[in-house]
């Protein structure tokens, strides 16, 4: 039997990866461990390695790389020596007639699913005719079938599922610009309603369908200037709901002297050391510091519950913006490392980022984030936690002020605001102001607190 090439989950919130293209041919014979292809998951692009063998099968319309294709869904088989898809198919269709893989000449006689999702689909005494597949091209997959034997039909219903004339009678139909599309929109237009002849669904019935919620139809023109949620997009909106939904976020600002902190970096410029740390590489060594005197605030949740951090490794998150959406690397036991090894360790980050190249270890284990705006001269914000943490500090500017010197003469002083954002659930205000209150006075005196810090 061929044995089917899917789509990975990568993370814990994964519904969809971007196909990224393969990275073996067509025909080419597969160990275990080689890396068949490449997929954007859990914001990060990762290599995807055999766990069988066989020589490879690529579907004339297999995925083309950019396809967003759902978690499980099939993009290509591994056969054995001397075996083609065609005579496994046939073979399988002789010893157990639902196996077989349909060829019909027309799409719609018989729906698409792996051999595997109907021996599952006989075993739980559910017609597949009466499953809506979610794969890619409707295909029906396991999680169909089991959602659909959790959810019986009634009997005439299926009765008539398992009639193939009822099915022909009652299956959708599309006009090819329908299906053009909706392929476009990533539109299931099964589940379109048609205003044609028979119900037949046409190009405008799909527009309505992916309207926006004002009502208003989208039109020709206004469909190729509409653009859907999807890919890294909508994972990222994913994350945000998730994070709005499991948490009560309340954010406290507060006011620091970053003249110390400007001096410091200073110094180092001066000192011509190599690479200059970042004011973020320094707030996230101070930060971590800080964090060792307020461990709630770098809790995670966990099975109903809270996980406290391992104070010894503390990594943190830093969001970066990058042109396909906001990404957070996580920066590794930020307590062991100097300011400059944890520069150069940021800046590697920072790059492999924005060039697409983290791979989904770089986006686990942090226990805090920082996200900083500065650059982009926003003095403050509320930043979104980034569950399951609890907390997150925003980073605003460094701006010019007038200040009281001493005599009470005007001077020009420097000023940084800070937004802690954390999830009142969990943390009480008092707890978030002293956490935050510590890490101010850490700012105003950065290489008193650095210094103080113990070797590790």
């Amino acid at each position: 039997m061929p044995t089917p090439i899917t789509i990975p989950r990568l993370g814990w919130s994964m519904e969809e990866g971007t196909f990224a293209g393969w990275q073996k041919q067509h025909g080419q014979l597969i160990r275990r461990g080689d890396v068949l292809f490449e997929l954007e998951g859990e914001k990060a692009v990762q290599e995807i390695e055999a766990i069988d063998e066989g020589t490879l099968h690529i579907p004339a319309d297999g995925p083309q790389p950019g396809a967003v294709l759902k978690v499980g869904a099939t993009i290509g088989y591994l056969l054995a020596a001397g075996e083609t898809l065609a005579a496994s198919a046939a073979d399988a269709g002789s010893s157990d007639s639902g196996d077989a893989v349909e060829t019909s000449a027309d799409p719609q006689s018989a729906p698409a699913a792996a051999p595997s999702v109907r021996r599952l689909a006989r075993e739980l005494q559910v017609p597949l005719n009466a499953v809506q597949g979610t794969g890619r091209g409707g295909r029906i997959t396991e999680d169909d079938v089991r959602q659909a034997a959790a959810s019986p039909a009634p009997a005439a219903a299926i009765s008539a599922a398992e009639s193939p004339a009822a099915a022909g009678r009652h299956r959708p139909t599309a006009t090819p610009r329908a299906r053009k599309a909706a392929a476009a929109l990533s539109i299931d237009w099964r589940m379109v309603t048609g205003t044609g002849r028979n119900g037949r669904i046409r190009e405008r019935d799909v527009l309505a369908a992916a309207a926006p919620t004002s009502g208003t139809p989208l039109s020709a023109s206004d469909s190729a200037l509409w653009k859907p949620l999807q890919g890294r997009r909508a994972v990222i909106a994913r994350r945000m709901k998730d994070s709005r939904d499991r948490t009560v976020p309340v954010t406290l600002t507060a006011r620091a002297n970053a003249a110390s902190l400007v001096n410091l970096r200073n110094q180092f410029r001066s000192a011509k050391l190599e690479p200059v740390p970042a004011y973020h590489d320094i707030l996230a060594k101070l930060t971590a510091e800080c964090l060792v005197a307020h461990p709630q605030l770098a809790a995670r949740h966990d099975r109903g519950g809270l996980l406290l951090p391992d104070l010894q490794h503390l990594h943190l998150g830093l969001a970066v913006d990058t042109p396909d959406g906001l990404i957070v690397p996580v920066l590794r036991d930020i307590r062991k490392r100097s300011l400059s090894s944890l520069a150069m360790h940021s800046a590697d980050c920072i790059a492999r980022a924005r060039s697409g190249r983290l791979t989904a270890a770089d986006l686990e284990g942090s226990v805090f984030t920082l996200s900083s705006l500065g650059s982009l001269g926003v003095e403050t914000f509320t930043p979104v936690i980034n569950y399951p943490e609890t907390a997150i500090l925003g980073i605003g500017a460094i701006r010019s002020v007038p200040v009281v010197l001493e005599g009470d003469r005007i001077g020009v002083g420097q000023e940084l605001v800070l937004s802690l954002t954390f999830d009142h659930q969990t943390i009480d205000g008092a707890p978030a102001a002293r956490f935050l209150q510590d890490l101010i006075h850490a700012v105003e005196n950065p290489a008193a607190k650095l210094l103080s810090t113990p070797a590790m």
